[in-house]
């Protein structure tokens, strides 16, 4: 099975039921600042699994482009990904359990043609919070799972949220497929065990509870059901190849690498799998704005290209050549995302530039190692330290230092430098990784007040700085905006406090804050800004503030825009060539 035709099977089964159709959100979210990338299908709807009314209703289906970053060392092995995609299915207080269920067997059944003997199903085994839920065994076991495929988990297996100290939480039932030509590792073998006999496909999230400051669960009004199936463990499953490096999402990206190369896969597995792995991610990061950069997404995206290019140098690949991967990329992907065509030269151009800087700091570091042996005198050993500093600041790995320190009959500290890296890996998945399992967006009183600040200073900028300004990347935290945008020059004093003004008088005129629900083409009619058109479905919200903001959003966004009270700009930063940062904030200022 074709990539395409699962998701095409998917989709149309759930249109069937009922279910609209969404398209995929970008990778970066929007107002939540609690990670740096969208990592899983429900992560751009969490308004609406808060209780907001969503434009095309209450039955939802997509399939979703995720990224998640805190394995990316990992990524090589038979099953680390770093840029995934999810297909999912929503119920926002329409159906739940049984519904969602039978639905999940059917398709499985059906339509992907899986046997009942093939799939092992989990239900939550229950705890002083909330009973064990027979009522989810049961189903499966009315629609043909044997009894003695059905396993009870505990929380930390079978319970989903809530994302912070208090929210909407319940019980899940995962889906696993169970490989035949394995056999169970031993007696205490079970889905979710890495042995490789079980392997999670699917995963139905009823949030049926409420966790207050107290700790104490109540039901909730608004059951939702959220469900993710992955489109790349699922179409492995489904091609029967042992990894999922093995089937046709990959096949082509890896062609290419054995053509540019001329070695083939088997010789090094590891090398084309990071290779293909970080430049199909890098590819879609450029082109939902993503730009290398010293912190955030772009260091993600830095880290990225800079692994893929010294698996390049491994498998022999000279010269600039990340660009002919992307081409793949973009040539296999684009009918279902379509905005990679749409910036394809912008893929080109960054990837390009940012490999010729790798390559020259390369250079530079190997005048850096140099002057290191100069000044190691008689000791034959290099210190952790400076071995890591080679790695962190010019992208050397262990493996190049240690052969360069041979040859000139010196050696690395390699525990001194594995604790070190040990200690970054661990900052980084904190960092870029944080709380989402699935992280629900801050909307909490502050970010709001931000959110709405951040429409505000993007209707600034157009009208006195350029009507040509796009919108680049915003993050919200409770403390300040942030938002990016092109420009290819610093903007002067005078145009920050024209920009703070222009902000400030709208705060004063006490603007109501409107918000309508109207279909794309009559958003448009109305020059309704929009920040990533490929996102949106037919149906759409727009927030509009007199004749000052016009723009398509999911919200959240105060009532009037004298609740802000105040806007002040802290610091503009450059971001990448032609795309500068500001920072700011509201509220009451002397």
């Amino acid at each position: 099975m074709e990539a395409q035709e699962l998701r095409d099977a998917y989709i149309n089964f759930f249109k069937s039921k009922g279910h609209a159709q969404i398209r995929s959100a970008s990778l970066i979210p929007e107002n939540d600042p609690t990670v740096l990338f969208t990592t899983a299908g429900m992560h751009p709807l969490v308004p609406y699994l808060l209780g907001e009314k969503h434009p095309a209703g209450t039955r939802l289906t997509d399939f979703q482009k995720c990224v998640r970053t805190g394995d990316i060392e990992d990524v090589g092995d038979a099953s680390h990904l770093t840029f995934f995609e999810m297909l999912g299915n929503w119920s926002l207080g329409d159906y739940f359990k049984k519904e969602s269920i039978t639905w999940s067997y059917e398709l499985l059944r059906n339509v992907l043609k899986l046997t009942p003997d093939q799939l092992a199903v989990t239900a939550f085994a229950g705890d002083e919070d909330a009973p064990k839920d027979e009522e989810t065994a049961q189903i499966w076991i009315e629609q043909g799972i044997a009894k003695d495929h059905v396993f009870f988990l505990p929380k930390e297996d079978n319970w989903w949220g809530p994302a912070g100290q208090t929210g909407p939480c319940g019980p899940d039932t995962e889906i696993f497929y169970i490989d035949q030509t394995k056999k169970p590792c031993g007696p205490e073998c079970r889905p979710g065990c890495h042995c490789g006999y079980y392997t999670e496909i699917w995963n139905n999230v009823f949030m049926q509870y409420f966790k207050d400051k107290d700790g104490k669960f109540t039901p909730l009004k608004q059951k939702n059901v959220d469900t993710g199936m992955g489109l790349e463990r699922a179409l492995r499953v489904l091609c029967g190849t042992e990894t999922v490096y093995e089937t046709p999402l990959f096949t082509g990206i890896i062609g290419k690498v054995e053509e540019m190369s001329g070695k083939k896969y088997d010789e090094d597995k590891k090398a084309f799998r990071v290779i293909s792995d970080h430049l199909r991610a890098s590819t879609f990061l450029i082109a939902d704005g993503v730009v290398p950069h010293k912190m955030g997404a772009g260091y993600i995206l830095r880290r990225l290209i800079r692994r893929a290019s010294r698996y390049m140098s491994t498998l022999g690949i000279e010269g600039v050549r990340m660009k002919e991967v992307s081409e793949v990329v973009i040539r296999e992907y684009s009918t279902a995302y379509p905005e990679l065509k749409e910036n394809e030269q912008l893929i080109y151009d960054t990837i390009t530039a940012e490999e010729e800087k790798f390559h020259k700091n390369l250079k530079k570091g190997m005048r850096k190692f140099d002057d290191m042996i100069a000044e190691q005198g008689e000791t034959k050993v290099l210190n952790g330290e400076k071995v890591f500093q080679l790695f962190d600041t010019f992208g050397f790995p262990i493996e190049l230092t240690k052969e360069l320190a041979e040859e000139k009959g010196y050696e690395v500290d390699v525990e001194d430098f594995n604790n070190r890296f040990k200690k970054h890996q661990d900052t980084s998945r904190m960092d870029t990784n944080q709380t989402f399992k699935g992280g629900l967006a801050d909307h909490t009183e502050e970010t709001t007040k931000l959110h709405t600040a951040t429409h505000l200073l993007n209707a600034a900028l157009r009208n006195l700085i350029s009507e040509d300004i796009r919108q680049k990347g915003s993050n919200i935290t409770p403390e300040r905006l942030r938002f990016d945008f092109n420009l290819d020059r610093k903007l002067t004093p005078e145009e920050i406090a024209s920009l703070e003004k222009y902000v400030n008088d709208a705060i004063k005129a006490a603007i109501p804050v409107v918000c309508e629900e109207m279909t794309l083409e009559e958003a448009r009619a109305r020059n309704a800004i929009g920040v990533f058109d490929s996102k949106y479905g037919q149906m759409v919200k727009v927030y509009t503030m007199g004749d000052v903001s016009c723009e398509i959003c999911g919200g959240p966004h105060v009532q009037n825009t004298s609740e802000l009270q105040g806007f002040k700009i802290q610091k503009q930063e450059n971001v990448a060539a032609g795309v500068k940062r500001i920072k700011a904030v509201v509220g009451k200022f002397d």
